[in-house]
């Protein structure tokens, strides 16, 4: 039996991409790869003596591993084969819009001091929304307060410390089909009733509003994957295969990972073919849609090396548009070496910027080989009353309605913007809204399916001269909507 390894995780790299064949890592580095590949818990083979390492995942023998070794190992690889690396495995959240959050709880509940529970209606029927996050603030500028989570009769216990509580602002997330709530400056107390819209699936959101209901052929001829928490099974998407690349995860398993429904809402806004009243439309209904599960079960996170392997299998698969929702701070090599491999292969990658208000374009959208996008919303196609009012904030644009999103990152990197405030799309359990960057880059996604469907640019050899002609094929769309090219780039992509 193998004596266990104390290591650490890392990814070894080859040098330039993520295979070293053809990448200038030498045969050496070809060789001790592949004999990394089939080593277990016993080490790879190097100048003839083994090293220490255990290989958790693979991306292909010559490529890219998931690997758990000991010091000695790092500095004898580093050391007799310069041209691999081994870099820390990093990990990703999904780009959606920060929620209110309560930042101190307002005060300690005592025998005296008894706990307020409300309940959470829908104005449809008062029937409970189950699963609604409830913010209720005290003090808004030092986030004191209390918050909770609707119960199967809609129900939510609020820790504010007294029976009746003077409320400065109350945030209400659904999870169902419901628009957000924001209410101002009310009191209250255990009974008190908190009633929510719900929402009309033939109501003109942002996405609507610029992009309409198009007909099911948009986007034909045109494979997209969805990087992301897996898709559900609903009538309004078709699902065309896919991937789970989580490591020790079934890969057959590329369904919704039980976090939200991230993954399936973006899904929904590229390529739903449902109809009003019981379904919705995404940009390019046509497309071949391909899921790529990279946040394991029940994760809000997804690590550096399956976003990595999810994008070498999709270009595998032939895929021509990647969709990437997700995001981080610091710069990644081993993010860098998949989608530059991906974009000399002729699949794009389009990313969303982040959601840090105006901060700098995260990491990976910020590569110069990706399409990173901006959100942006427009007044009027969300309720006066849904917690996206405080979305609404300049630039404003040459239409005075439309606003780049408060929370949306921008920079000089931002290629395009799509709506992205209060966009109604699919959900495991049904529909619902959601904002974010998140929600305008498979906007900005299926707005390229349907401008490339059908076009030259996707008939050329798969190589970094086809990226690049669906890239110019793209921008050619797009239309400035007055916010300026650090908030917007070349605009909102409208394919005809």
């Amino acid at each position: 039996m193998a004596k266990a390894i104390k290591a650490e995780q890392y990814v070894l790299l080859p040098a330039g991409g993520l295979r070293a064949t053809g990448r200038g890592a030498g045969a050496e580095a070809q060789a001790f790869l592949r004999s990394a590949e089939t080593s277990g818990a016993e080490g790879a083979t190097l100048d003839d003596r083994r090293v220490p390492m255990r290989v958790i995942d693979s991306i292909s023998p010559d490529g890219a591993k998931l690997v758990e070794l000991p010091s000695q190992s790092m500095l004898a690889i580093r050391s007799l084969l310069p041209s691999l690396r081994l870099v820390p495995v990093r990990y990703y959240t999904p780009a959606t819009a920060p929620l209110m959050e309560v930042a101190t709880q307002a005060a300690r509940t005592t025998a005296e001091a008894p706990t307020i529970t409300i309940k959470v209606l829908s104005k449809a029927g008062k029937k409970p929304v189950v699963g609604a996050i409830v913010v209720a603030l005290t003090d808004v500028e030092n986030g004191v307060g209390a918050q909770g989570v609707s119960d199967s009769k809609g129900q939510v216990e609020l820790r504010l410390g007294s029976a009746c509580a003077e409320i400065q602002a109350l945030y209400v997330y659904p999870a169902d089909a419901h628009w957000t709530l924001r209410k101002r400056k009310f009191t209250i107390k255990t009974g008190t009733v908190i009633s929510l819209l719900p929402l009309d699936l033939g109501y003109t959101d942002a996405l609507r509003f610029f992009y309409g209901n198009p007909e099911l052929g948009v986007g034909t001829g045109v494979t997209v994957g969805v990087l992301d928490t897996g898709i559900a099974n609903h009538p309004d998407l078709i699902v065309d295969g896919g991937a789970n690349t989580v490591t020790g995860e079934d890969p057959k398993d590329f369904g919704d990972n039980g976090k939200g429904g991230h993954g399936t809402h973006v899904a929904g806004i590229i390529a739903a073919r449902g109809k009003a009243p019981t379904g919705v439309r995404g940009v390019a209904p046509g497309v071949t849609l391909r899921a790529y599960r990279v946040f394991a079960r029940n994760s809000g996170s997804a690590s550096s090396f399956a976003i990595a392997k999810a994008i070498d299998q999709a270009v595998l698969d032939k895929c021509d548009l990647l969709n990437m929702s997700l995001g981080s701070g610091s710069a990644d090599p081993v993010l860098t070496a998949a989608i530059e491999d991906a974009r000399a292969g002729g699949t794009l990658c389009i990313i969303a910027a982040g959601n840090g208000g105006r901060q700098p374009v995260s990491f990976p959208a910020r590569l110069g080989s990706a399409v990173a996008v901006s959100a942006f919303g427009r007044k009027g196609t969300f309720p006066t009353s849904a917690a996206e009012v405080e979305d609404i904030a300049s630039p404003y644009g040459t239409d005075k309605k439309n606003f780049v999103a408060s929370f949306s990152n921008v920079g000089p990197e931002i290629d395009l913007t799509g709506p992205g405030v209060a966009i109604i799309s699919t959900v495991p359990t049904g529909h619902t809204e959601i904002s974010g960057t998140s929600m305008a880059c498979p906007a900005v996604t299926g707005a390229a399916a349907a401008a490339l469907a059908g076009s030259d640019a996707l008939k050329q050899k798969r190589d970094g001269a086809r990226s690049d002609a669906m890239v110019k094929t793209l921008l050619a769309t797009a239309a400035p909507l007055g916010f300026g090219p650090t908030f917007e780039g070349h605009g909102l992509p409208m394919p005809e």
